[in-house]
């Protein structure tokens, strides 16, 4: 099993049977990477994900009498280990998988590779395979083909006799009438030098177009080379669509997670997003005058930051359940999140105990400096970002003049669950871009079904 310490490190646990105590095999201190992956064969040792003296995750051997890591089986420089495909038998690591930009493969197996060459050749241009699962004596398997430009393909994959795919179904097939937009991965250079990695996905328009900086969030996650809805949305009405693996996103490292530690808002990780629609203008991608932020969560928080803090950069904004106070945000976290809500107490800053630092970051305290219109959705149960943190950045704004819109669904949480909520909101966010970027928009009646308020219309 793995613990969660009070001090953020993972500790993790295993025992010789059912009714042995447990004992503690491996700790990984705060700013450490790793985890159990799996028992070898022989029942002396483990394989276990570990970045101790490493900057990535690497998948190692280790001996469970002592914890010593044996062998070193397979690592990335760039970026830490992915998927791991083992033998269902022997427990022999056969493909260890890694995701700088996109999917690359270590092959420790040579017929499994054959296979993945085979199936890679047969898989339409610039898709990625994947194995879904097989047979017990792995003669079929399902596999299946992600593409950026349409939906993902399944198919039966004949392993056992000719190599022959046998097509099962498409993910969602209604998409097949549509022709969509190529999604790039594309390298940005932060102002430190860091090298970011993003996707960019564009409008088929000639020359720069208006951008919307979709940001993810987490923030600890990151965004992967694939279809996105969003993206294709957005670039079908007119827009360049840029997607940024901002430092503190993961999968790339310790070092650049933790390069994002206590620097919300007005730091790094937000001068990051500037950099990159800094990138996006100096390539001829983006127009500056038009340019949109957008996300939820963190992406909601990086939103109102980027209007707060650089407002110059941004004609408007579209926050998504997105914090507005980071001390009344980790306030509502409940007691059983209180591993959790140490955690961010460390990589985001002390709020509790440093007044003047949670000013200095939370959008709310600065919403003068807004200059751009904003468009806020909301659930109302929320567990994770409060209505209150919408609320009173929508009423602040509101109290001093500044345009802004704000959409609160009392049946949704963090995020939109129901899809008559879904549409409505992204009808709304639709006019909303097309009225400040000028991109095309469908004429909008509020789906059957919603349940769509306005608290600054109904407030006293």
């Amino acid at each position: 099993g793995i613990v969660v310490n009070p001090d953020s490190s993972k500790t993790v646990k295993v025992r010789a049977d059912k009714t042995s105590d447990w004992r503690d095999l491996a700790t990984f201190p705060y700013g450490e990477e790793g985890g159990m992956v799996d028992f070898t064969a022989d029942g002396e040792h483990c394989l276990m994900l570990s970045s101790v003296g490493r900057e990535t995750t690497a998948l190692t051997k280790v001996r469970l009498a002592d914890g010593e890591t044996t062998e070193v089986i397979a690592s990335n420089d760039k970026c830490d280990c992915g998927g791991i495909m083992t033998d269902d038998d022997t427990k022999e690591v056969r493909a260890v998988s890694f995701n700088y930009a996109r999917t690359e493969r270590t092959f420790f197996d040579e017929s499994l590779k054959k296979h993945f060459d085979a199936l890679e050749a047969l898989a339409p241009p610039r898709a990625e395979v994947s194995l879904v699962s097989k047979t017990r004596d792995e003669k079929t398997w399902v596999v299946s083909f992600r593409r950026d430009d349409g939906p993902a393909e399944y198919h039966l994959y004949d392993a056992g006799g000719d190599g022959a795919l046998t097509k099962l179904f498409v993910s969602q097939p209604a998409l097949l009438d549509y022709e969509f937009a190529p999604m790039e991965d594309v390298r940005i250079r932060a102002r430190d030098g860091l090298e970011l990695v993003g996707y960019l996905t564009r409008a088929k328009a000639e020359g720069p177009t208006p951008l919307v900086l979709v940001v993810h969030g987490g923030p600890w996650a990151r965004d992967f080379w694939g279809f996105n809805s969003a993206a294709q949305w957005f670039a079908n009405r007119g827009y360049a669509v840029l997607q940024v693996n901002f430092r503190g996103s993961t999968g790339y490292g310790k070092s650049f997670l933790h390069k994002g530690d206590k620097e919300w808002g007005v730091g790094s990780m937000q001068h990051d997003l500037s950099d990159s629609v800094k990138w996006a203008v100096d390539q001829g991608i983006a127009d500056p005058e038009n340019v949109c932020i957008y996300g939820g969560s963190y992406g909601g928080y990086a939103t109102l930051a980027g209007l707060t803090f650089t407002p110059e950069l941004y004609k408007c904004g579209v926050d998504i359940v997105g914090p507005s106070n980071i001390k009344t945000l980790l306030d509502s976290i409940p007691p059983y999140w209180g591993p959790l809500r140490n955690d961010m107490l460390k990589k985001i800053g002390d709020v509790d105990e440093d007044t003047a630092f949670n000013e200095k970051i939370s959008p709310l305290y600065h919403v003068d400096k807004i200059a751009a219109p904003l468009l806020i959705g909301q659930g109302a149960n929320d567990p994770r970002v409060k209505q209150a943190e919408a609320d009173q950045i929508a009423f602040s704004m509101a109290d001093k003049g500044i345009p802004v819109e704000y959409v609160l669904y009392p049946d949704e949480g963090h995020g939109w669950a129901r899809p008559p909520n879904r549409i409505d909101f992204n009808g709304r966010t639709e006019l909303f871009l097309a009225e400040h970027l000028g991109g095309r928009s469908e004429p909008f009646t509020p789906p059957e079904g919603n349940t769509a308020t306005f608290p600054l219309e109904t407030r006293k």
